[in-house]
């Protein structure tokens, strides 16, 4: 396993950056500012996935209550990245969403962007439930995915391995959980101050 099999096809050989993220995570939510910052100091950054709560049933679960210095920190940042950010009831599994979105990156690149957006925004903006198949379909749909060769695709082992193989190169740089990001031979894990990623420079 390297980070070059992490690369869509026909990608060019460069040093990208790895962001590993999962769309039930607000601090990935946040954190899509923090790659757009790299992304304009010249830097690839490709974001593949790392499932933080695998263990929420397919039909979801409760969020609770959302008080207190960590969530008043997210709203901030939110506010201050331009994200709009409201608190959604509950909170999805988030398997399939990670493994159609991963599919989608590696193989119809040019649609993944947005569906990657429209993913978070769909739970973060909208409270939907992105752990539903119509759901991810709609937003996969919308954002130009051929849906006949995804329906193929996800009754292949073939998705889902490749979740675990990003998992497992996240594990092999000692990361734990999202959003990470991978710069060179630098992990950083954790939401961090724009300022430390407006410090980075692209060879």
């Amino acid at each position: 396993m390297s980070i070059g099999d992490f690369s869509p096809a026909g990608a060019e050989a460069t040093a990208p950056v790895l962001h590993w993220y999962d769309f039930v995570c607000p601090f990935c939510y946040v954190g899509q500012d923090r790659s757009r910052i790299l992304t304009k100091r010249g830097f690839t950054v490709l974001s593949i996935p790392l499932p933080i709560h695998p263990e929420i049933p397919q039909e979801g679960v409760e969020a609770g209550p959302r008080q207190g210095p960590m969530y008043e920190f997210l709203q901030n940042e939110a506010r201050a990245a331009g994200l709009p950010l409201h608190w959604p009831a509950r909170l999805p599994n988030t398997i399939l969403a990670l493994t159609v979105a991963e599919w989608v990156r590696r193989h119809e690149p040019g649609a993944f962007p947005a569906l990657y957006a429209e993913l978070f925004e769909a739970h973060f903006v909208r409270g939907e439930d992105i752990g539903a198949l119509a759901v991810v379909q709609q937003h996969a749909a919308a954002s130009g995915v051929d849906i006949p060769a995804l329906t193929v695709a996800m009754t292949e082992p073939g998705p889902a391995q490749d979740v675990e193989q990003s998992s497992g190169l996240a594990e092999h740089f000692g990361i734990a959980g999202t959003p990470a990001w991978l710069v060179g031979s630098l992990a950083i894990s954790g939401l961090r101050p724009r300022s430390e990623f407006e410090e980075f420079r692209s060879a």
